[in-house]
């Protein structure tokens, strides 16, 4: 696949965002760089023109569900679709989701734009359009993305630009953060080797260390020794207690 991680900046400033756009920047990946057919197969195109669909399957992932919760109503989106004025000879493709509008009028706030023209006028003129929304221009406020993506389960990526990777149960902005289990996870994790003394001194002392990281002290800084006691007890995995075991011992 070719190299299209690098998603330039200015995306940041780009609210709302079409929904191929979004589909893009979920999979991290530039959206200049992805073209969408018409019949939103999707490949990658740079620069020079060349186009390539190794490891487009991310983009189309998002692409589909973005679009199967628009449907759902479970993501906020302006529905945009495809109108045209009917040609003198020209009829719906009603197998092709193809149908007659049968009443359209100008917004109120469009009349002035109208440039003399009646704006009764596009009311009586046969419009075709197409039913299925038309993703190239139907657009989600990335506010409505983000709390999407949130209760997915999603809190890295394009979006987040302030997660640090973490995965929830470490990410002190997640709404279920356990500061208990995340100290124990992070004790386990930083005590690899107690060395002369047994995991439950090890881990305890790794946790006086950091107690305040991981709210375990008073305002004072002093260590909650009851709670540091209780993360200890979860994190240490040799609670029979005994002379530290080597490897295969």
């Amino acid at each position: 696949m070719n190299d299209f991680k690098n998603i330039d900046p200015l995306w940041s400033l780009s609210d709302p965002l079409t929904v191929q756009q979004s589909a893009a920047l979920i999979a991290e990946v530039d959206p200049n760089a992805v073209r969408f057919t018409m019949c939103d197969a999707a490949y990658f195109e740079n620069e020079n023109s060349s186009t390539d669909s190794d490891g487009i399957s991310r983009v189309k992932t998002a692409f589909a569900a973005l679009i199967n919760a628009i449907n759902a109503g479970k993501l906020k989106a302006t529905i945009r679709r495809t109108a045209w004025e009917r040609g003198w000879n020209e009829e719906p493709d009603f197998e092709n989701g193809e149908r007659w509008l049968e009443k359209a009028g100008l917004l109120e706030s469009d009349v002035k734009e109208a440039w003399g023209t009646d704006p009764t006028y596009i009311e009586r003129s046969p419009i075709i359009y197409r039913v299925e929304p038309d993703w190239e221009k139907t657009t989600i406020d990335r506010s409505s993305l983000r709390e999407w993506l949130t209760s997915n389960g999603i809190h890295t990526g394009f979006f987040f630009p302030d997660s640090n990777d973490a995965p929830g149960y470490l990410d002190s902005k997640n709404p279920r953060y356990a500061y208990k289990l995340a100290a124990a996870v992070r004790a386990w994790q930083a005590v690899t080797d107690p060395g002369k003394v047994s995991p439950k001194k090890a881990l305890l002392k790794w946790l006086r260390e950091h107690a305040a990281e991981f709210s375990l002290s008073d305002d004072e800084g002093k260590p909650n020794e009851t709670g540091i006691e209780e993360v200890a007890k979860v994190a240490n995995w040799q609670p029979g207690g005994g002379a530290p075991k080597t490897p295969g011992g």
